[in-house]
Parts: structure tokens; C-alpha cells; sequence
């Protein structure tokens, strides 16, 4: 799939390199964005999802993809950025009852600030986030009040919220959907799964733990598509 740089309407699309993120992607060229992606070097403790982002990038032919630096390992706090365990082989009741230590303080906060100043550097009046209500993982910023907000704040708080007849959107297409549904819809539109990785706790690899929170979800949703998963697994 390749993209069309001459198009105007631009958007800035967080990029993960996980399934979620690369729908979304797809999603947005579809509804005739140009994209400029952005993904996070912020001290995870893999930097596989960054290849994978990469690699997303260059199968859909977006118009940009820039990886921001930051070192969020300076105040730890969760299992991606310190020396903790990762969670493995929880149920969804269990995954449901409190909020993760996978959970990386105010996260998206950030990662939606830079897109905002991404945003406005480029013109862009959209920003997508691949965050879901429904299969995701008890975070606090993926709930629709908490994009609600920030949309609010962005537009009280940039040259272009408050100059301009239209709003800066937070776009959420995946907000409302099941795992299933969101592989249903990624595949119709040519998203190749093999190039992502939802793994909290890969090996050094690319090998995806099959044993994290993320990596049940991403199963359970593939085996509900009825869709075959194409993940590399360890083991």
C-alpha cells in the first residue's frame, strides 16, 4: 500500500508498532489522511517495537514516521521501564481487577503532547491513538473520559485551538471495538500482522512471550476473527 503525498489532509498517528497501532494507520489512509507517524524511544525495555513500527511504516507507504527520544526510565514505575516482572498467564477477570504494573505513569499524556506539537508543526488538525475500552488492560488512559479531556486541553492550549475555526480532533477508532473486530477490520485493509509485535516481554529475538496480558488479548482476538495468528511465539 503507498500513499499519496500530495494530499492535504494530514494526520499524526501514533505508532507503536503493535496491532492496534498499525489498524489504526491503515484506518486513517483509508479515510484519505496523509500520515505522519510517530513512535516512542522512551526506555521500554525492548526496542523491537520500534523495527516493527519501522517495517509498518514502509508496507503502507506513509509520508513520515519520526521516533521520538525520551528516558521515562528515570522515574520507573512500571514493568516496561524497570526492574520488574511482567504479569503472565493472568485470566480476564484477573487482568480486569486492578490497573497493571505494565501501566507507564501518564504514558499517554505524553505521547499524545508531542503528537499535538507534531501536529501543529505540520498543519495537522488530527491525531489517531489506538487506544480500546473494551480488550485492553485496566489502563486509565485509554478511557474515553481521559481523550475527551486531552482533546479539550489541546485546544485550550495551542496556537491553533485557539486561532482557528476548527478543532484539533483526538481520533479513537478502535475505542469501541473487541480484539476480534480490530484484526477483522486490519486485515481487509492489507495490514500485515507478521511485521508487529504486541509483546510486553519478548526475547532478544523478536520472539513474542505468548504469556503477557497483551499477548493473550492479541491471541483471544485472533482466534475470535477466526483469522490465523500470525505471531512468532517463543517455544
Amino acid at each position: 500500500m503507498s500513499e499519496n503525498t500530495s494530499k492535504t489532509k494530514k494526520a499524526v498517528v501514533l505508532l507503536s508498532g503493535g496491532l492496534d497501532s498499525a489498524t489504526v494507520v491503515a484506518m486513517a489512509q483509508k479515510d484519505g489522511y496523509s500520515i505522519h507517524a510517530l513512535s516512542f524511544r522512551y526506555g521500554q525495555r525492548h526496542s523491537i517495537e520500534l523495527e516493527a513500527a519501522d517495517a509498518v511504516a514502509k508496507h503502507l507507504g506513509i509520508a513520515e514516521h519520526k521516533v521520538a527520544e525520551i528516558d521515562l526510565t528515570l522515574f520507573g514505575g512500571s514493568a516496561l521501564t524497570d526492574d520488574i516482572d511482567v504479569p503472565k498467564d493472568r485470566n480476564e477477570s484477573e487482568m480486569e481487577a486492578d490497573i497493571p504494573v505494565t501501566y507507564v505513569p501518564a504514558r499517554n499524556t505524553i505521547f499524545l503532547s508531542f503528537a499535538l506539537a507534531y501536529a501543529e508543526t505540520i498543519g495537522a488538525k488530527d491525531i489517531f491513538i489506538g487506544v480500546n475500552a473494551l480488550d485492553y488492560s485496566g489502563y486509565p488512559d485509554c478511557r474515553p473520559e481521559f481523550i475527551a479531556s486531552f482533546e479539550e486541553t489541546a485546544n485550550l492550549g495551542t496556537k491553533i485551538g485557539v486561532t482557528e475555526d476548527e478543532r484539533i480532533r483526538i481520533r479513537t477508532p478502535l475505542l469501541n471495538m473487541t480484539k476480534a473486530e480490530i484484526t477483522t477490520a486490519g486485515s481487509k485493509l492489507g495490514v500485515d500482522y507478521a511485521m508487529t509485535i504486541s509483546c510486553y516481554d519478548p526475547d532478544t529475538t523478536g520472539a513474542a512471550c505468548g504469556h503477557c496480558d497483551s499477548c493473550l488479548l492479541r491471541r483471544k482476538g485472533f482466534r475470535e476473527a477466526k483469522l490465523a495468528d500470525p505471531t512468532r511465539y517463543q517455544g
